[in-house]
């Protein structure tokens, strides 16, 4: 089978497995008070920017949230420029919004590489760690990732493909899914931002 055809395969899997994800794991247990503890919860990694991420980060400013890898073949590079689109849109109104990408990879996701995969954003942080704070921070932002072996020994990684908006508090506000339609996204940052 062509790579090109098995990386096609396994975008489509990738995709199909995040919204069943959603529907059936995650979505049925953010009753609100569930909805208020994401993203809180002890873990420590780092951000390329040099500052450690952790439950106070979310504290400030607005912030975007989204795990992912760098080799990932479409969803990751996808929603990265669907968020430069809503950056763009936005203007200055998203000027203090802040954008974390974190790793569902941590054993190829160095903080260099991260920061290569992310820089061409504004405003995006990349963010590591070893193997169980990665995991603990999955936790606590409920967020679904594992490890798909394929043929020629290699791997990619299936995970939760949700855009997760925090307000200035650190408290969760909503969701964007996988390719959401632009005005409802900008609307959802729109208020998030208002």
């Amino acid at each position: 089978m062509p790579r090109s055809l098995r990386i096609i395969i396994a975008a489509g899997a990738l995709v199909a497995s995040a919204v069943l994800v959603w529907l059936a794991w995650l979505q049925p247990y953010l009753a609100e008070e569930d909805v208020l503890k994401l993203g809180q919860g002890e873990y420590s990694l780092m951000g390329t920017d040099g500052q450690p991420f952790t439950q106070a980060s979310l504290q400030g400013a607005p912030s975007v949230v989204f795990f992912g890898f760098t080799h990932c073949p479409e969803v990751c590079p996808t929603t990265l420029g669907d968020i430069a689109v809503w950056q763009e849109e936005l203007g200055d109104v998203a000027r203090d919004l802040r954008i974390f990408f974190v790793t569902v990879d941590p054993a190829r996701d160095t903080a260099e590489l991260l920061g290569d995969y992310v820089g061409w954003l504004p405003g995006a942080i990349g963010v590591t760690g070893d193997e169980a704070e990665i995991r603990a921070a999955e936790k606590a932002f409920r967020i679904y990732s594992r490890k798909i072996p394929l043929s020629d020994g290699e791997y990619t990684m299936d995970h939760s493909a949700l855009v997760l908006l925090f307000d200035e508090n650190g408290h969760f506000f909503e969701p964007i899914g996988y390719q959401e339609d632009l005005d409802r996204a900008l609307s959802k940052l729109r208020r998030l931002l208002g």
